[in-house]
């Protein structure tokens, strides 16, 4: 019998009784990882030890029950069946979940997740499964990323060439994943950072977690001549008190012509903590699946994409569909 999943506010599974990233209250709720669009005040959570501790950070809640669950280590969930968190590549402390009931066979929810190695996660796992639901955010052939390493020298660039003109380099990163991925791929660079409050506050808890900085003062508006700036994208507060920012976007919406439309943004890097799509059909291609479900982004065109090369998928919420086609 295959599993039954629903979709509202997150996803569903009324096997079993339990919730993948909620985004409002549940009983029994995975955390994939700490981003507020994967999490509420659940009153029990399975999740790794890094997102319990940014959970509790960024969304304490009194008397919740929290199962913390080593990468690898399977346990009993319900009678019928366990579970084992596989890292995600997606953020520090960020797992796929997999299943294996008794009745309904194997089930991997990916969450949020990057096939590959980036400086501030661990290493995405490919655990094989039955039924694969997975996160296609950018499920469309035109999104493939230029390697790391060369996206990573570019910002170095921009950064130098900024500061030599005088100038203030900002560097546009979500307060959590996105600047600690940054911060230390610029460790080797020499150039000298400060970190807006609230990305000090989560690089601090991350540290404490076990991942090594360069050094990374929080932000002071006397002393910030001659720094790269991190901070996150909505922080006017903090640009009004530099007298000359040219402020840079790191995201993978970046290979979008359309994304600079209306930015006021020097520049844009197309560093993403999401599969491109080569990366997707890889992932499916190590899963072997014999079904999948995609949900986010291009869903409904990946699904497609996965059909057309003999893959059971459909966007979740959707019947299967093949597409018939005359020879």
């Amino acid at each position: 019998m295959a599993w039954v999943i629903h979709q509202k506010h997150g996803i569903h599974l009324p096997q079993i009784g339990w919730s993948l990233d909620a985004t409002r209250r549940a009983e029994r709720a995975f955390v994939s990882h700490a981003h507020s669009d994967h999490m509420a005040r659940h009153a029990e959570v399975v999740c790794t030890r890094a997102t319990a501790r940014l959970m509790r950070a960024r969304l304490p809640a009194k008397n919740r029950a929290e199962h913390i669950l080593p990468f690898g280590h399977t346990e009993q969930l319900t009678p019928d069946c366990t579970v084992t968190l596989h890292p995600a590549g997606h953020i520090y402390g960020s797992a796929q979940i997999l299943l294996d009931h008794a009745e309904h066979g194997t089930l991997l929810y990916t969450g949020d997740f990057k096939l590959h190695p980036g400086h501030a996660a661990e290493l995405c796992a490919t655990p094989r499964a039955d039924t694969l639901v997975m996160e296609t955010t950018f499920g469309l052939p035109r999104y493939v990323f230029p390697p790391a390493a060369k996206i990573i020298a570019n910002l170095i660039t921009f950064c130098r060439d900024t500061l030599a003109a005088g100038a203030t380099p900002v560097l546009l990163c979500y307060s959590l994943g996105k600047s600690q991925e940054v911060l230390r791929a610029l460790a080797g660079s020499g150039l000298p950072i400060m970190l807006q409050s609230e990305t000090h506050r989560l690089t601090r808890i991350c540290a404490q977690l076990g991942l090594d900085f360069p050094v990374h003062p929080e932000f002071d508006p006397a002393t910030h001549a001659g720094h790269v700036v991190i901070c996150p994208p909505h922080a006017p507060g903090l640009l009004k008190r530099i007298p000359s920012p040219r402020t840079a976007s790191i995201t993978g919406w970046a290979l979008d012509s359309r994304f600079f439309h209306g930015s006021q943004n020097s520049a844009a890097f197309p560093l993403s903590d999401h599969a491109d799509f080569p990366s997707l059909l890889r992932f499916v291609e190590l899963v072997q699946p014999q079904r999948v479900f995609t949900v986010h982004g291009f869903a409904k065109e990946f699904a497609a994409t996965l059909c057309a090369r003999g893959i059971e998928a459909s966007p979740l919420g959707q019947a299967y569909q093949p597409e018939l086609r005359l020879a």
